[in-house]
């Protein structure tokens, strides 16, 4: 399927890794044009040699400086904008709301929900002049599911839907459609590190754990970043061109979150 995107001109944050790196290749194997930002430097660097069509810039999204800074490598190296991916996200702490420390609290919700609105507000002037505009924003099946002992990553991901469907009719006039993906139980590092901060706070294994996670789906497997990024390439396409306002799920169906 050709989706007419060469030359498209795209920013993903937090892309040097993850669902972020699976996004921002989907979209240079298509011909696009791609910034990525990051934290994790050794993965930056690797990049470059393995990446070398993808230019980068080191970017905590909640350092609203930093995010200036960016915007301006960003917009120069790729002439413009035409995608935001907001990816960048924290998985936070795993305890109960009365033993949680409040900074962790803070630091989740400055990078999972005020970092996105840092990158949305410089992106949407840009954002003004293309001819085929999107925002995709990062949520979680924890942004329409209660988490338990992951209270401040789930308000965050819950904040993310409010904000896309906030911004989608907002922006809707300028023809900037917006839109949340909730990706379910994803293969990586990141989520299998959540499941064994859960495990330890049961006091149960890691593959009771995950059974138990894989317990309230209808697919039990993991999410790909893959599938992530394929579903987000074709709503940035013009194939995608009237998909805005909606926080689509993919998950396995997850019904709960364990």
């Amino acid at each position: 399927m050709n989706l007419d995107i060469k030359g498209l001109r795209v920013l993903v944050t937090a892309g040097a890794n993850g669902i972020g790196l699976a996004v921002a290749r989907a979209f240079a194997e298509e011909g696009a044009k791609v910034h990525i930002c990051d934290v994790d430097t050794a993965a930056l660097a690797a990049l470059k040699t393995s990446d070398l069509t993808i230019t980068q810039s080191i970017c905590d999204v909640s350092d609203r400086a930093a995010v200036k800074t960016m915007f301006a490598d960003a917009t120069r190296t790729l002439g413009g904008l035409d995608v935001l991916v907001n990816n960048a996200g924290v998985a936070g702490p795993t305890a109960k709301v009365d033993e949680m420390n409040p900074e962790d609290w803070d630091r989740c919700l400055e990078i999972c929900l005020t970092g996105q609105f840092n990158c949305a507000r410089l992106a949407v002037p840009l954002l003004r002049q293309s001819k085929n505009a999107s925002i995709v924003n990062i949520s979680s099946a924890a942004g329409r599911l209660g988490f338990a002992m992951r209270a401040p990553y789930a308000a965050a991901k819950w904040g993310v839907i409010g904000f896309t469907k906030s911004l989608a009719i907002e922006l809707g006039p300028d023809n900037i459609r917006v839109n949340a993906i909730l990706p379910g139980l994803v293969a990586g590092d990141r989520q299998r590190r959540v499941l064994e901060a859960k495990a330890q706070q049961r006091g149960i294994s890691f593959a009771e754990m995950e059974r138990t996670a894989f317990s309230y789906t209808s697919i039990k497997d993991y999410v790909t970043p893959q599938q992530l990024a394929d579903q987000i390439v074709f709503m940035c396409s013009p194939r995608g061109k009237t998909i805005s306002g909606q926080a689509i799920s993919i998950c396995g169906d997850t019904q709960m979150l364990g």
